[in-house]
């Protein structure tokens, strides 16, 4: 049985599942769905186009499929769509797409800090910690397990591998590939993030291998066509060599720290 304050504002076309909890002063717009055993706190607002799923928690003044903060957008119904077992702190704004019927997407099993922001369009994985007043523009993609540490900035447009760190204050301006630390203004690489991957269970010399592959890549003062040539020679197939390789062919010479004049050099 849901527990709802009689000091909330429920909207009567909202859907709620069972056990949801929605404190006093909430406000749950039209057009909404919220699953199973999420607690709504107060002065949250979760606004038409929101479907979200079980388990979630969401902390004071945060604010769930506001209207995009774009000109494109001419009025057109859309969505922000959350996973499970999430964890939105205050003050978070996520805003739905742009386009009608769209979405902007969060993943499960993640935890948004406190005064985040998240455009319109983006996509967040699974496992994602975004840091205290990260400001995520539109159309981001944002891979599983990657943590964007405080005041981050991430333009529009723009993919994080998964298993990224983000150093804070970053203003990240291009594609990030997976596995990596980026910190510094302007951005550029600072390693491998292997203090995670080894909390994950990845062996030493999978790390090993990892960074194998980021020396040929940002080390090498060579393009990252002669980069993956030289990966392909000198590191032992795996997902996550794989992985490294298809982010920088499907990306071609827009990740951060790799000019486009290096890119051009062969």
């Amino acid at each position: 049985m849901s527990t709802i304050s009689n000091l909330a504002f429920i909207h009567p076309d909202a859907r709620l599942g069972e056990n949801v909890v929605v404190d006093a002063f909430a406000h749950i717009d039209r057009d909404t769905v919220i699953g199973d055993n999420c607690h709504i706190r107060p002065h949250v607002s979760i606004l038409a186009g929101a479907r979200i799923g079980n388990n979630n928690t969401f902390y004071e003044g945060c604010v769930i499929a506001a209207t995009p903060q774009d000109f494109r957008w001419k009025g057109e119904d859309s969505h922000v769509v959350i996973g499970d077992n999430n964890v939105i702190r205050e003050h978070v704004i996520i805003n739905r797409s742009i386009i009608g019927g769209g979405a902007t997407r969060i993943g499960s099993n993640s935890f948004v800090m406190a005064q985040s922001h998240i455009a319109h369009d983006s996509e967040i994985g699974d496992c994602v910690v975004i840091g205290n007043s990260v400001k995520v523009a539109g159309k981001v993609r944002i891979g599983d397990y990657t943590i964007v540490s405080s005041c981050a900035l991430v333009h529009e447009g723009f993919e994080l591998g998964k298993w990224v760190l983000i150093k804070g204050g970053c203003r990240v301006n291009n594609n990030v590939p997976p596995y990596c630390v980026m910190a510094h203004n302007p951005i550029s690489y600072f390693g491998v993030n292997s203090w995670v991957l080894r909390k994950a269970g990845k062996s030493e010399d999978l790390i090993d291998e990892v960074a194998k592959c980021y020396r040929h890549l940002y080390q090498s003062n060579t393009s990252p066509f002669n980069a993956v040539r030289r990966i392909m020679a000198d590191v032992e197939p795996s997902e996550e060599r794989d992985d490294i390789l298809d982010f920088v062919k499907g990306h071609n010479y827009h990740l951060a720290a790799i000019s486009l004049s290096d890119y051009l050099e062969d």
